[in-house]
Order: C-alpha cells, then sequence, then structure tokens
C-alpha cells in the first residue's frame, strides 16, 4: 500500500496528472519513480480507476464483487471566457484533449504555436473539471460559430452540435503505401500499451504510428472520440504531427473519427471493429485508406484500397 507521497516531477505539458498528496483511498492506480533531484516519489503515468462493489449473479449464485471501473468525468471548456462545451471523458491529458479539440473542431488550427490553457477548477478527488483557452481573437478560426449545445457525451463526438457540414474538404495527397504487416504489429503494440483497460476492461484507445511502426503517441479514454483528440492534440504539443501517418483506434469506425483524422491530415486510419457506411463514403471522398476489423493477420480495406500493399 502506498502513503501519501508528493510529487515534483510532473510534466504539465504531458498532460499527466499532478496530485500534491496521493490518498490510497481514491482507488487510484500510478506507476511511480523516483525524482532524481528531489527523491520523491513522483507519478509517472496514471491509469484513472475506481473501484465499485457490487453483486455477480451466476445462475442461481450470487457472489459480492469489488470492480475496477474506468472514470467518467466532466470537464468544462471554456475559450476566452465563453463556455464551448461540456464533455464526459475519462480524466488525464487535458491539455492534449482540449489541444485536439480547437484542432479538429477548426477553432484553432495552426501547428506552430499553443493557446494559453488555464486550469480553473479541480474537484475534491484532484480531477480538472473546469479549463479555459486564451486565443488571440484575430487566430479564433470559423468553427467557433458552430458552438457545442450544453454536452458532449463520451459516445459520441458529434452529439450537441448545432450544425454540420459533412464534406472535410479537398482530398488528401498521398502517395505513400503502408506494409499489410505493419498494421497488426501497430494493433499489438498499442494493445499492450492499454493500461486502464486491461485494469477495467472499459476504456477505449487510439495510438497514432509513422509508416514503420515507430509509436508516436497513445492515449485511453471512456469515449473513442475523446482518445483520438487526445493523440492529435499530443502529437501537436510534441511538435510530430506531421510525422504521423496512421492512427488506429480500439472501437468501430465513424464518420467522426474519419473528420478528426482528416483535419489532423493523416492518410490511414485503422480500427477493430466495423465502419459505418458513411465513414467508408467519406474516407473515400477525401483520400483516407479506412481499414476496419483488424483482428490478428486479417482486416478489410474499404477505401483507397492502392495504398496497402
Amino acid at each position: 500500500m502506498f502513503k501519501y507521497q508528493s510529487c515534483l516531477l510532473i510534466s504539465e505539458n504531458s498532460g499527466r496528472i499532478k496530485l500534491d498528496r496521493v490518498p490510497t483511498c481514491l482507488g487510484l492506480f500510478y506507476d511511480y519513480e523516483y525524482c532524481p533531484s528531489c527523491a520523491n516519489l513522483a507519478i509517472i503515468n496514471c491509469t484513472v480507476i475506481e473501484k465499485a462493489k457490487g453483486k455477480k449473479v451466476k445462475g442461481d449464485a450470487f457472489e459480492a464483487v469489488e470492480d475496477l471501473l474506468a472514470v467518467e468525468e466532466m470537464l468544462s471548456i471554456s475559450i476566452n471566457g465563453e463556455p464551448y462545451t461540456i464533455t464526459m471523458r475519462t480524466p488525464g491529458s487535458e491539455k492534449a484533449l482540449v489541444r485536439g479539440i480547437l484542432l479538429t473542431e477548426d477553432i484553432y488550427t495552426r501547428r506552430d504555436a499553443h493557446p494559453n490553457f488555464i486550469i480553473q477548477n479541480k474537484n475534491n478527488l484532484g480531477y480538472v473539471t473546469e479549463v479555459n483557452i486564451e486565443i488571440e481573437k484575430q487566430d479564433v478560426e470559423k468553427g467557433i460559430e458552430t458552438k457545442r449545445n450544453l454536452m458532449s457525451v463520451t459516445s459520441c463526438g458529434m452529439c450537441g452540435l448545432q450544425e454540420t457540414d459533412l464534406y472535410l474538404g479537398e482530398q488528401l495527397e498521398n502517395e505513400e503505401t503502408l506494409g499489410s504487416s505493419k498494421v497488426q504489429e501497430m494493433f499489438e503494440t498499442m494493445r499492450l500499451a492499454q493500461k486502464t483497460f486491461k485494469k477495467s476492461g472499459g476504456s477505449h484507445a487510439s495510438a497514432a504510428f509513422d509508416l514503420k511502426g515507430k509509436l508516436l503517441s497513445i492515449q485511453e479514454d471512456i469515449g473513442r472520440h475523446n482518445a483520438v483528440d487526445k493523440v492529435i492534440g499530443d502529437l501537436l504539443l510534441q511538435g510530430i504531427l506531421d510525422q504521423a501517418k496512421v492512427i488506429v483506434v480500439s472501437g468501430r469506425l465513424s464518420y467522426e473519427i474519419v473528420s478528426k483524422t482528416y483535419k489532423a491530415q493523416i492518410p490511414f486510419l485503422a480500427a477493430v471493429s466495423a465502419p459505418s457506411s458513411m465513414a467508408v463514403k467519406v474516407a473515400e471522398e477525401a483520400g483516407i485508406c479506412l481499414m476496419a476489423f483488424c483482428r490478428g493477420d486479417q482486416f478489410t480495406v474499404y477505401s483507397q484500397e492502392d495504398k496497402v500493399i
């Protein structure tokens, strides 16, 4: 059992959660390492999980259980002091999540600079619940006009939009190809890094790779679209978005995931589960190679088929 520990070695840019004291009673799970400068324990990775008691039923038998559940909490996002949206997500990587949303929602698409990210409030567990993003007025783009209505839930990144435009834009220019064997390797790499899913079975994951299969970013969240936004935002904050050529996701593929991939200008998109008909249609029009049912050494290419060799 861990006792209360102070933590000085926390990188704000990485989106890692900072708690001045880490009480074991919260039921959260952390990876620790010793800080070389202060010799205190530091949180290097936070698997945000809480314990829940229940009664398991199997036939006529009943059993008291204590399960681990992925955390879902509200995050209120304001832009220049004006409410923009409330999104339900898994706490952690808030800066990456918001940075990804700003790009994929066409609010702030610059890649060479980042707006000021201010934490406004945390709850009693230390989760960030309110943030404000400061953007110069001349840099706020047209996406701000399509404000989300009240709340974006974890299952639907487009829910709450007052207006939608399904046309993404001109087709991506992509002359590169992806080796079929790399797809399986990428999903295996992502699977091994899914710490929250391993403990709870209740989170999605997304990861970005280059064409050689090098992992550039991996993020987990209870919402599929949040995981993708976190990856894109993390790539932006690292300054390596242009290196990302493939995004893989753990769930199904819908229009919203294709849209986010397009906004990040990433030409390959792959998922464990099925695509929607709209996802396939829009991916073909946008020049994105869409792969689905990626399980083991099998998958199906639904658009830009010649890009997989």
